[in-house]
């Protein structure tokens, strides 16, 4: 069921000007998977306003509310990003990259690239052979990795290895933007989104909070694998009975896409909601619950086997843990600039409070 127009708009809860702030400085720190810390860091200064933060050997950070409530739920949202990482240095003082994370290489021909070095941020840009020199024949067919490289300025292989080294990563180098009608734009938004939402629902959680301890945790490394990264050390290390993921899903309002192929997840839909053999009935039935008696607009999604998020992991992890996600609708992800509304992000983090307040003690997590 979709919710949507006025009647369910609610009229008093928006983001604050603060959060919205934190949200950009999150978006632009780079950290591809393997390389958080930076934006990890970010998320650790931003959470200690308002709970017990901690961090773990895997990159994870996490930020603790009511410790002594019970049972104890589990937010996670990955910090990592896509990014590339510099495999080889040629002569001339090219660099040659591999992917972090699922790259289309088309968006990357003509970006500019930030690369973290050892002492600070290094700067390049992408080359292609122009299309001048491309044979008609092959001027259609996709741009590989191995057709690209990095342009650094440098003049000798010396020179740009004074500034960078193999095994270096980076980010496309470019900025949040606010668009029009509470939208915003980064390279980041999968999944920082995810990062921010579990911390402003923590945040939210804090400020009235129920019986139940609640851990939120910016996890790692969930770009470069369904294998769950930091969010299974960390549902081994927290020991959740519950646990929401937060992630993006794909926006299905625009040209070019099917809706009975891909669902009716759209931008200023709300949060989307996934059903599937992964996602525990009791968490998704509190979701729902919860969104319907606080007109909170949302949209379903199914999902008939695994979920490519963290859901996966945290899930099994050790004797079971029931699992729900919340996304927010992106479009155009693992590009540049995605795009998401504010108005979802909002809706997102409220409909996560107000369901960890929904939880007591007394809360049977086996679908009976």
């Amino acid at each position: 069921m979709l919710y949507s127009g006025l009647r369910y708009l609610p009229a008093s809860r928006m983001i604050s000007s603060e959060s919205l702030g934190f949200l950009k400085k999150l978006l632009d720190t780079p950290g591809p998977s393997g390389f958080e810390s930076a934006p990890a860091k970010v998320w650790r200064e931003h959470a200690k306003q308002f709970a017990k933060v901690t961090g773990d050997v895997s990159g994870n950070s996490l930020a603790e509310v009511n410790g002594n409530g019970k049972p104890t739920i589990m937010l996670a949202g990955h910090i990592d990003e896509i990014g590339v990482i510099i495999s080889y240095v040629d002569d001339q003082g090219y660099g040659y990259i591999q992917p972090i994370g699922g790259w289309d290489p088309q968006v990357l021909v003509g970006q500019r690239m930030r690369f973290i070095g050892r002492k600070g941020d290094v700067f390049g840009v992408v080359g292609k052979k122009p299309i001048h020199l491309i044979k008609p024949d092959e001027r259609e067919k996709a741009a590989k990795f191995t057709d690209i490289w990095v342009d650094f300025g440098a003049k000798t292989k010396k020179e740009a290895e004074e500034m960078l080294s193999v095994g270096d990563a980076g980010v496309i180098d470019s900025r949040t933007m606010e668009f029009p009608n509470g939208r915003i734009v980064s390279r980041s938004i999968d999944d920082r989104i995810g990062a921010f939402v579990v911390l402003e629902a923590l945040r939210r959680y804090a400020a009235k909070p129920g019986a139940a301890k609640v851990v939120a945790v910016a996890t790692t490394q969930e770009e470069i694998g369904y294998r769950g990264g930091g969010a299974g050390v960390c549902a081994t290390s927290i020991s959740p009975q519950m646990a929401i993921v937060v992630d993006v899903t794909f926006a299905i309002d625009h040209p070019g896409v099917e809706k009975k192929e891909y669902g009716e997840a759209a931008i200023e839909g709300g949060p989307v909601l996934t059903r599937g053999s992964v996602i525990s009935p009791v968490v998704f039935n509190l979701l729902r619950k919860t969104a319907e008696e606080r007109k909170i607009p949302f949209s379903l999604h199914a999902a008939g086997r695994e979920t490519s998020t963290d859901a996966d992991a945290i899930h099994i992890a050790r004797e079971g843990v029931a699992t729900g996600i919340v996304a927010v609708p992106n479009r155009y992800m693992h590009s540049p600039n995605e795009l998401v509304s504010i108005q979802d992000i909002d809706h997102a983090a409220e409909l996560i409070a107000e369901t960890c307040k929904a939880v007591t003690a007394k809360t049977d997590f086996t679908a009976r």
